[in-house]
């Protein structure tokens, strides 16, 4: 349904720290950056895919809060709970704050797992793991 996300962030070197490192765990990595001289762009997505889904640059206009618009939530998909478990590791130890312990969320379904951190930037983002049983 959605092809790609962008985000403004407020220190692009930070953010971009941030990006590399928690997404890694995920098994998506920086694939395009841009120093358009204005502003700076990163372009992240699958290891094995040439096409980014997720974009962050210090970009936008002046009078934008970042990182507050209410109701924004992020979530990226994991290859397991252990995944989700080293992504909030690496989250807190570069730069994010907690907004929910890894563990399993089954108000949402049967088999969810998940994290829930806040940026450095304010935007609250997600590791998630489907677990379906049949």
């Amino acid at each position: 349904m959605i092809d790609h996300t962008s985000i403004a962030v407020k220190d692009f070197a930070q953010s971009e720290r941030f990006y590399d490192a928690t997404l890694e765990k995920l098994g998506y990595k920086k694939l395009m950056t841009y120093d358009r001289g204005h502003c700076k762009i990163a372009g992240y997505g699958k290891q094995d895919d040439a096409r980014p889904e997720l974009w962050i640059a210090d970009a936008g206009r002046d009078d934008e809060t970042i990182g507050q618009a209410r109701g924004v939530h992020i979530a990226f998909c994991a290859k397991n709970q252990q995944a989700v478990d080293d992504w909030y590791k690496v989250a807190l130890q570069n730069g994010g704050t907690c907004n929910g312990k890894p563990g399993q969320r089954d108000k949402y379904h049967p088999g969810y797992y998940g994290a829930f951190v806040i940026d450095p930037n304010g935007w609250r983002i997600e590791a998630c793991f489907h677990e379906y049983k049949k």
